[in-house]
Formats: C-alpha cells, sequence, structure tokens
C-alpha cells in the first residue's frame, strides 16, 4: 500500500497519539498542569536498523495541513549504534534526526522520541544481547544514548520535543523498571533539567507505575483492550479471533463493554492523575480495513 494512502485510512485509528497532562512534581522542572492535546501518529523511518531511513518532510507537510501536531518517532538504537559497540554513534544518523525535529518546528509538530529499541530490551524480536533490567552494562549504555541525546536538544524548548524513554516495558517488576528509569531521567536530568519526559506503563504500557511518582515525569498507557476489537487482523498477531462485536462475547464470562473498559482500563489510570501527576494515552484504535 502506498504511504500516502495508508496514512489517508488509518492515521486516526492505528496510532493515534492522545497526550493529554501527565506529569509528576515540579522541581525542578516546572510544569504547566494542562498542556495541549496533542494528536498524531508514529513515523516508521527508524524503526528497524535493517531498514533505516531519512525521515520524510512531506509527512510533517501532510500532518500540518490535515490539522495533526504530534509525531512519535519509535526509533531502533541500532540505526545509529551497535550490540557491540554501544557507545559509538554515528553522527550522519544522528544528524537525520536534528532534520525531524527541525521539520516539527517548521510545520508546528511537536515530536517525541522514543526508543522502541533500546541497550538491553525491546519488545520486539530478537532479544537484546543483555538485560536492561538486570545487566549494569545494558542500563549504563541506555542511560549514555539518552543523556547524549539530551545534551544534542537541550536548547529545544520541550513544547517542541519531548522524550518517551522505553517502549512498552515487559517481564518486569515494577522496583527493577523504577530503577532503570530513574537512572536514565537522572542522566538526561544532568544534561537538560528542562527536558520533558515520559515513561511508559508496566505490562506493555497498560499498569501506572506508581513508584515513579517522585520523577516528575509523565506516564503513558495504551487503549489495546480489548485485544480482539484493536488488533483484529493486525499482521503482527497470530490470532485467529473471529468478527469482532460490540459489547464483544456479549453472553459469556469474558464480557467486554463500556463498565469493564472502566473497570479495568480507565480507573487504575484514574489514580495516578493525582493533585501532581496525569496520565496520558499514547495509541489507541484499531486497525483500519477492518474498522467500521
Amino acid at each position: 500500500m502506498e504511504r500516502r494512502k495508508f496514512l489517508q485510512l488509518g492515521v486516526g485509528l492505528t496510532a493515534a497519539s492522545l497526550f493529554t497532562p501527565a506529569f509528576v512534581k515540579s522541581n525542578p522542572l516546572i510544569i504547566p498542569n494542562k498542556l495541549p492535546l496533542w494528536r498524531g501518529f508514529n513515523l516508521l523511518e527508524k524503526f528497524n536498523g535493517d531498514h533505516n531511513q531519512p525521515f520524510k518532510k512531506e509527512d510533517f507537510q501532510m500532518m500540518a495541513k490535515w490539522g495533526f501536531n504530534f509525531a512519535r518517532l519509535p526509533m531502533s538504537y541500532h540505526c545509529w549504534s551497535k550490540p557491540d559497540n554501544w557507545l559509538q554513534m554515528d553522527e550522519n544518523v544522528l544528524k537525520e534526526i536534528d532534520q525531524a525535529i527541525d521539520y516539527g518546528i517548521k510545520y508546528k509538530i511537536h515530536v517525541n522520541l522514543n526508543l522502541h529499541r533500546v541497550p538491553g530490551y525491546c519488545v520486539n524480536p530478537p532479544a537484546e544481547p543483555l538485560n536492561l533490567w538486570k545487566d549494569e552494562k545494558a542500563l549504563e549504555a541506555a542511560a549514555f544514548h539518552w543523556q547524549t541525546l539530551a545534551k544534542r536538544y537541550k536548547r529545544i524548548n520541550s513544547k517542541k520535543l519531548s522524550f518517551d524513554l522505553i517502549n512498552e516495558p515487559s517481564n518486569v517488576e515494577e522496583p527493577d523498571y523504577v530503577r532503570v528509569v530513574t537512572q536514565i531521567v537522572n542522566a538526561i536530568r544532568q544534561e537538560d533539567p528542562d527536558r520533558l519526559i515520559v515513561i511508559d506503563g508496566l505490562h506493555y504500557g497498560t499498569k501506572p507505575v506508581f513508584g515513579a511518582s517522585d520523577l516528575n515525569v509523565g506516564q503513558s498507557t495504551r487503549g489495546y483492550g480489548p485485544m480482539q476489537v484493536s488488533h483484529y487482523k493486525a499482521s503482527w498477531v497470530k490470532a485467529d479471533w473471529p468478527v469482532p462485536t460490540w459489547p464483544l462475547n456479549p453472553e459469556s464470562n469474558d464480557k467486554w463493554d463500556k463498565d469493564r473498559l472502566k473497570l479495568e482500563i480507565f480507573d487504575p489510570w484514574k489514580k495516578v492523575n493525582g493533585p501532581g501527576c496525569r496520565s496520558s494515552c499514547w495509541r489507541m484504535g484499531s486497525i483500519p480495513a477492518y474498522a467500521s
């Protein structure tokens, strides 16, 4: 499918980013209680190290034309570095990220940098040689990469650029996750105390991280539930689900309706939304070819 046609079909469904206030505490970073409602989607030129391409100016032009104001760039560090030499970063590739941020500034698109594959972890195969949650060398490398980006972009206001540290953490207990993100946040703050930082929730971004309440960061979740609806016919999901209805499974013990959505999806995140904290929803929707 042509890129433009794909975006026209699926931009509002496959990777919509709805960003509402998402912050904890205000010292040293002073963050207003309310931020703009950002709407946009992922741009995937650096999603995979094997398909490493510059970001496209026309995508930002199109987003601006259609009224979007947010671009999340989920990237693999393999695009500019390698597991056998984590501390070497390819300047030519980093300049392509510079260019994407420049496009965002020019077309008034907020750019959110995300390491979808970070040293030591990726939600997708293949597994990294070391484990970010357990191996100090992997954590040091992850902190180094984010600190390098923080130093590089510290002159760019957080209204224009934010960081999303680790995509969809899984198979990690909260204390280990909090320890990891705390070290990365501290590394970033050493270079750029004012950078807007977001961390994904636990269990693929679906569970709030109450142990991170003093980090002065946002928390993001996913609007994936129920998966049988949001991921029906997704090419990357190996499941033979029937055509979904709503409510889903109305006659079974696994019924999904608005009450269950509220109880299992929304209510837990409301607990994060206390006086000094807000949550955000990075991705939600359904596969466009099967949405009605």
